[in-house]
């Protein structure tokens, strides 16, 4: 590749540089606000042929069709189970029960035995419900119709009646009672934050995949244009050891660079391959069996134009956003919770009862209801305790709840203080990574002038085919050095936007649990 095609394909990277990373820009906080770009189009994805892909598109076919993201996205919707399932503690219960019976058997009376023979049928209907302030109320209503040989009519009774338990110490009050329920809904926040983190790390293999891809498609055509060279100067020495002007010792050098660069050839295309099948993997594109498709990337990797905040600065939004942290933060409250529910169980058990009931009798069914309305009437108040000596169960499970409340609180610093330990690495990463940049450049350069020098001496027969060789190799491991810096700046941008839990946020994007609907797209994009 002569020096104005590379300087071609440069500028044409450059020129496609800013719809590269378009949300990669894009500040999560005013400290760190990068330059506005145009949002990068998604192209549509056909069911067969080749992929034709941007990275946004990428990202966002991932985020539709990725598997594994797909089986992460229903564990939000099964801990919304447990939320329903706590409420369902305070729902009103309906009982009823329905039976009958017979009995024979002998009374003993002066004039000798007699048998007997009673017959009985009940029927009974209650509603009970417990109410968060540990207020249990019941009302039950029930029918006995009891005919006996004994009696000349049949006999009916019906009782309605009406309790309340209120918990006056142990269970007593809506803190106490609704423990559960809340732990329910922090575990369901907890499982969001899981699931945030996991389309984090998600969107980051992504466009990791895509640059990898994008570096082995160019490594290949790098060692195609070296073998290319490779075999011209074969060419050149088979000559001119036919004419004589060089001696045919040095032919096994330029046979041994030829088959090295066959060689590398080769290693590259089966890397490109694999690359290849795990960008396919990621984004699971609909269609079915897709291992075979063809992939084609619109926007090569280039180096976005993007203004590096302080580390102090990406520190404070990793501590604000990390969904470790976030989960970290619910656990210490879900701890906190269980100290209270527990520390209540030290207390003794004491319930305060109250029952009135109003019962009527009559021959028939219908005389005993309406017999309930009479002045007569039943009424029980009273209170029921209960509690151990040692009560070392409840003991010990508060001192567990306490302990681990601590080690919650500790982790929690501990996890911070990891959390600003990575930032502050990728920071220094993105920092050196942006360096190699230009120093893997100005390399190249110094290698190609190098190369060009070598093969002009052996022209002249001042050198030999191994210096060239070696000068060749220097050149090729530089090429790719070059793409290869290009590519480590934004694979590290994207490990630094994932550390401090802004890379979806900076790509405008966000992942619900088991949505309908696809991730949105701005609304350029969309109507692209």
């Amino acid at each position: 590749m002569t020096k104005r095609s590379k300087g071609s394909w440069r500028c044409w990277f450059l020129a496609v540089v800013l719809a590269v990373l378009p949300a990669g820009a894009a500040a999560v906080d005013k400290p760190m606000a990068d330059p506005a770009r145009d949002p990068e189009p998604m192209v549509s994805i056909p069911r067969t042929g080749p992929l034709r892909l941007t990275l946004a598109g990428a990202v966002i076919m991932a985020l539709e069709n990725n598997r594994a993201l797909l089986v992460e996205k229903i564990e939000p919707r099964i801990q919304d189970t447990f939320i329903d399932e706590e409420r369902a503690v305070f729902d009103t219960l309906a009982t009823g029960e329905l039976t009958t019976g017979r009995s024979d058997a002998q009374t003993p009376t002066g004039e000798g035995p007699r048998d007997t023979s009673d017959k009985e049928n009940a029927a009974v209907v209650s509603l009970s419900r417990l109410f968060p302030a540990g207020t249990t109320v019941a009302l039950e209503a029930g029918t006995t119709i009891s005919d006996s040989n004994l009696y000349r009519d049949p006999f009916s009774e019906t009782a309605v009646g009406l309790s309340v338990t209120q918990a006056l110490l142990r269970g007593f009050g809506t803190a106490v009672n609704t423990v559960r329920l809340r732990q329910a809904r922090l575990d369901s926040q907890i499982s969001q934050h899981e699931l945030q983190g996991f389309g984090e790390a998600l969107v980051a293999q992504v466009e990791a995949a895509y640059y990898n891809l994008a570096l082995a498609r160019r490594q290949v055509d790098i060692v195609k244009e070296s073998l290319r060279v490779a075999e011209q100067q074969l060419g050149e020495t088979e000559q001119m050891i036919v004419v004589g002007t060089l001696a045919e010792a040095e032919l096994p050098a330029v046979q041994a660079e030829v088959a090295l660069q066959r060689q590398a050839l080769i290693a590259a295309e089966s890397e490109r391959e694999s690359l290849r099948l795990e960008l396919l993997r990621l984004l699971n594109p609909p269609g079915g069996a897709f291992w075979d498709r063809e992939v084609s990337l619109i926007h090569p990797p280039e180096v976005p134009e993007v203004q590096l905040a302080p580390v102090t600065d990406h520190v404070a939004v990793a501590l604000r956003m990390r969904p470790e942290l976030q989960q970290a933060h619910l656990e210490i409250e879900r701890r906190e919770l269980e100290v209270v529910q527990t520390k209540n169980g030290l207390l003794p058990r004491l319930d305060l009862f109250v029952s009135l009931g109003k019962t009527g009798f009559a021959d028939s069914f219908s005389r005993s209801v309406e017999s309930i309305d009479d002045r007569h009437y039943t009424m029980q108040a009273g209170l029921e305790f209960a509690y151990p000596p040692a009560n070392r169960a409840a003991q010990a499970r508060h001192r567990r709840a306490r302990m681990q409340e601590r080690q919650a609180e500790k982790a929690l610093a501990n996890l911070a203080q990891l959390v600003e330990m990575d930032v502050r690495r990728a920071h220094i990463e993105v920092n050196r990574a942006h360096r190699q940049i230009a120093a893997s450049t100005a390399t190249r350069q110094f290698q190609e002038e190098k190369a060009r020098v070598e093969v002009e001496k052996f022209r002249v027969g001042r050198s030999t085919n191994f210096l060239v060789s070696q000068a060749q190799r220097d050149l090729l491991s530089s090429r790719i050095a070059e793409v290869r810096a290009v590519v480590d700046y934004l694979n590290a941008l994207t490990d630094l936007f994932r550390l401090d839990g802004s890379l979806m946020a900076r790509r405008g994007l966000t992942v619900a649990p088991d949505r309908p609907n696809p991730p949105s797209l701005p609304a350029e994009a969309a109507r692209n």
